[in-house]
C-alpha cells in the first residue's frame, strides 16, 4: 500500500511553475476568509458584508476616541453603504495609499491613535479590494481629495480647493457580488452593531438611515435593552478609567455576557471575558466568606464588560475574540480585571447591602436546586454512560466545535425524529462535521418544570450529554444545533417542544446564535431534463412553468420520504437554515407561555400562519394538545 501511495503522489508534477506569488490584492480576493471571516449572504450577523461595514466604521470610531468628531452618519440602501465622519480627515497626500496599500496606516505607534481597534493596516484595504465600487473622500480645512476604485484598482483621483464642507472622511462601497454572490443586508444586524458602538462611546451620535442613536449610560443601557424580564436587583454599574462593568441576575438558567475591547464587540469572548467570569466568582466568595460553587454564583447572570487595551491581540483579523494576555507590560488581563472587581465590586456591595442580600439569596437558591437534583444528576450520568450514544441516539462526527481546527466552525448536529428521517440524514451527511441525534417520538413538554426534568427524562438527558452543555457553554461540541423536523403539524409541534426546552434550561444556545431550524423542500418538480426543489408554493409554480406540461410534481410530506442522495442537496453548501433569535421584544417567560402554555387557540393560529404546507394538512391541527 505504501508503494502504491508513493506512485500516485509522484504522478503529480511539482516544479517551479507550481510556485505562485500573489499581490496583496490578489490574495485578499482569492482568500477573503483570512481577512473578513466567512462570506455569507447577509443572513447571519457575522457575515462578511457586516465585517466590511464594521471595518469602515471602526476608523470613524477611532477618530471620535481621539476627540475628533462627535457624529457619524451611516446609510445602507440596497447594496450601497456610505459612512461619513467629522473627524480630522485622512491626510490628503496619503489618502489613496491609506485605502489601497496593505500595511499602510497611522496606527503603528506614536500618539495619532491610542487604544485603537484598527492595528494591522488591513481592514479598509480589504473593503476596497472586495468591493465592485469603492470611494474614499477626505476633507481637511477646505481642501479635499476623492479617489475611486473597482475591485481594488484605482479608477479616478480628484482634488478640489475651497470646498464648503466640514472636515472628515466619507467612504462608500458596494460589496462585490463576484466574491459574495447574492446577498442582502439585514437591518436588524446593522442596527445592533450601531447600538453597540453607541453604548461604548458616550457623547457620540450615530445616525443610521436618518435615525440617531446615542447612549447616555453606556453598558447600563446595553444590559437594560437586552433584559428578557425584570432583574432580581438593579444592575450594578461600575465605571473606571480603562474598564466598565455591569452585573445583574435574572430568574432563568444560563449566563449572558456582552464583552468589548476598545469599543469592539467580541461575541466569542476571549481573555477578558474569561477573566471576568473568574473574578466575579472569586470576589463574591471572598465578600460572603463562603466557598460557593462557581455555577451557583453565575447561573442566570447578565453582565457586560468593556476594557481598553493599548495593544490588543485578537485571534483573527475579524477581532471577534481577544487573545491578549498582557494589558501593559507585566500586568496580565486576568490581574487587571481581577483587581478591578475585587476592589470596586466589593466596595459596591458593602455600600448597597440590600443588593448584596438579594444576590446572596439567588446564589443560595441556585445551590439548593443543584443539591436537590445532585442524586438525579448522578444517576443520569450513569444512564448516559451505559446507553451507547454512538449506536442508538447519536451518530457523531469526527470534528467538534471545541477542536482547534479549520473545520470547527462548520460542525453541526441535526436533531430529528424517526428512524427513516435520521437514517436519510445520516447516510447523506458529511461525517467529518455533521452529527445526527435521533429522537424517539415527541419530546416532553417541559414548560413550568424544574431543571430536574433534564436529568429524569431520557431524551433530554442524552441530548444535553451529546451537546456537552451540562456545566456551561464552553464545551459545546457543535457550532450549529439544528432542529430538523417534518414540514407538517407534528413537525412544528416538535420544533416548539425543543425550542421551549432550550429557552427554559439552556437559553445561551439561542443567545449565542447556535440554534437553527432546517428548511427542507416541500416539492420536487422535474421533467426529463431538469429537477427543481421548491420550498414554497410560489417556488413550485415557477418550477412547473419552467418544466412545462411534462412536469412531474412530488409532495414531500416527511423527511423520511427524501432519499439520502437527495438529502445531500439540502444539508450541503446550499443548506437553508432559519436562526432562532432572542431580542428584548421576545421575553423568555412570555415565549414559553405562548408556545407551551394553555393558550391553545392562539398557538394554533401561529402554527397555521407559519406552516409551509397545503390546506389539507392544516386540518390535522386537532393533533396539537
Amino acid at each position: 500500500m505504501a508503494e502504491l501511495n508513493m506512485t500516485n503522489n509522484s504522478a503529480v508534477e511539482y516544479n517551479d511553475d507550481a510556485i505562485v506569488t500573489l499581490s496583496p490584492r490578489e490574495h485578499i480576493r482569492l482568500r477573503p476568509g483570512m481577512y473578513i471571516g466567512k462570506l455569507g449572504d447577509g443572513s447571519e450577523a457575522d457575515g462578511g458584508i457586516y465585517v466590511l461595514l464594521k471595518e469602515v466604521v471602526d476608523n470613524s470610531i477611532d477618530e471620535f476616541v481621539m476627540g475628533a468628531g462627535k457624529r457619524i452618519e451611516i446609510t445602507v440602501e440596497g447594496d450601497k453603504v456610505t459612512v461619513r465622519d467629522y473627524g480630522r480627515g485622512i491626510p490628503l497626500e496619503s489618502l489613496s495609499d491609506a485605502v489601497s496599500k496593505m500595511n499602510t496606516g497611522g496606527k503603528y505607534g506614536g500618539d495619532a491613535f491610542k487604544n485603537s481597534v484598527g492595528l494591522n493596516g488591513v481592514g479598509v484595504k480589504a473593503v476596497n479590494m472586495l468591493s465592485s465600487h469603492f470611494l474614499a473622500r477626505s476633507v481637511r480645512n477646505g481642501e479635499s481629495r476623492t479617489v475611486t476604485f473597482s475591485q481594488g484598482l484605482e479608477v479616478t483621483d480628484r482634488r478640489e480647493s475651497n470646498v464648503a464642507e466640514a472636515n472628515g472622511t466619507y467612504v462608500e462601497f458596494v460589496a462585490d457580488r463576484e466574491v459574495f454572490g447574492e446577498y442582502a443586508f439585514n437591518m436588524e444586524y446593522v442596527e445592533q452593531m450601531v447600538k453597540n458602538y453607541s453604548y461604548l462611546n458616550l457623547g457620540l451620535t450615530i445616525v443610521l438611515n436618518g435615525k440617531p442613536y446615542i447612549s447616555k449610560n453606556g453598558l447600563l443601557d446595553l444590559v437594560n435593552d437586552n433584559l428578557q424580564s425584570e432583574p432580581l436587583y438593579a444592575p450594578i454599574h461600575i465605571v473606571g478609567e480603562d474598564m466598565e462593568i455591569v452585573i445583574t441576575h435574572g430568574n432563568g438558567y444560563g449566563e449572558a455576557y456582552y464583552s468589548f475591547v476598545n469599543g469592539q464587540y467580541t461575541p466569542q469572548g476571549g481573555t477578558h471575558q474569561a477573566a471576568f467570569r473568574e473574578a466575579i466568582v472569586k470576589t463574591l466568595k471572598e465578600f460572603y466568606r463562603k466557598d460557593y460553587e462557581p455555577a451557583d454564583i453565575r447561573t442566570s447572570i447578565i453582565a457586560a464588560i468593556s476594557i481598553k487595551v493599548s495593544n490588543p491581540v485578537f485571534e483573527s483579523q475579524t477581532k471577534v475574540k481577544l487573545g491578549s494576555r498582557d494589558k501593559e507590560e507585566g500586568v496580565t488581563i486576568r490581574q487587571f480585571v481581577g483587581d478591578f472587581l475585587s476592589v470596586n465590586l466589593d466596595n459596591y456591595l458593602h455600600k448597597n447591602l440590600d443588593v448584596a442580600q438579594t444576590l446572596q439569596r439567588k446564589i443560595v437558591d441556585n445551590e439548593k436546586e443543584r443539591k436537590a437534583i445532585s442524586g438525579v444528576q448522578k444517576k443520569a450520568r450513569e444512564v448516559a454512560k451505559k446507553v451507547s450514544l454512538n449506536n442508538k441516539k447519536l451518530r457523531d462526527c469526527k470534528i467538534h466545535y471545541t477542536d482547534k481546527s479549520e473545520l470547527a466552525e462548520q460542525t453541526m448536529i441535526f436533531i430529528t425524529e424517526g428512524n427513516s428521517a435520521s437514517g436519510s440524514i445520516t447516510s447523506s451527511r458529511d461525517p467529518r462535521t455533521q452529527a445526527v441525534f435521533s429522537l424517539r417520538g415527541k419530546p416532553l413538554n417541559c414548560y413550568g418544570l424544574t431543571k430536574r426534568v433534564v436529568y429524569e427524562n431520557e431524551e433530554f438527558n442524552l441530548l444535553q450529554a451529546a451537546l456537552n452543555i451540562e456545566e456551561d457553554m464552553d464545551n459545546l461540541r457543535y457550532n450549529k444545533v439544528i432542529i430538523a423536523t417534518d414540514a407538517d403539524v407534528d413537525g412544528m409541534h416538535i420544533r416548539m417542544l425543543l425550542t421551549s426546552f432550550f429557552l427554559q434550561f439552556f437559553p445561551d444556545i439561542i443567545r449565542l446564535g447556535h440554534l437553527y431550524i432546517l428548511q427542507t423542500p416541500l416539492f420536487r418538480v422535474r421533467n426529463k431534463k431538469e429537477t427543481h426543489y421548491c420550498y414554497s408554493e410560489d417556488e413550485r409554480m415557477v418550477a412547473v412553468k419552467r418544466c412545462g406540461a411534462q412536469a412531474e410534481i412530488t409532495r414531500f410530506k416527511g423527511l423520511g420520504e427524501i432519499s439520502a442522495q437527495e438529502f445531500k442537496e439540502f444539508i450541503g453548501e446550499g443548506m437553508r437554515l432559519d436562526k432562532v433569535r432572542l431580542t428584548k421584544e421576545d421575553p423568555i417567560s412570555d415565549l414559553l407561555e405562548f408556545y407551551m402554555g394553555k393558550n391553545t387557540p392562539d398557538r394554533k393560529d401561529f402554527v397555521v400562519s407559519n406552516l409551509r404546507v397545503e390546506e389539507d394538512i392544516i386540518e390535522n391541527l386537532k393533533m396539537i394538545n
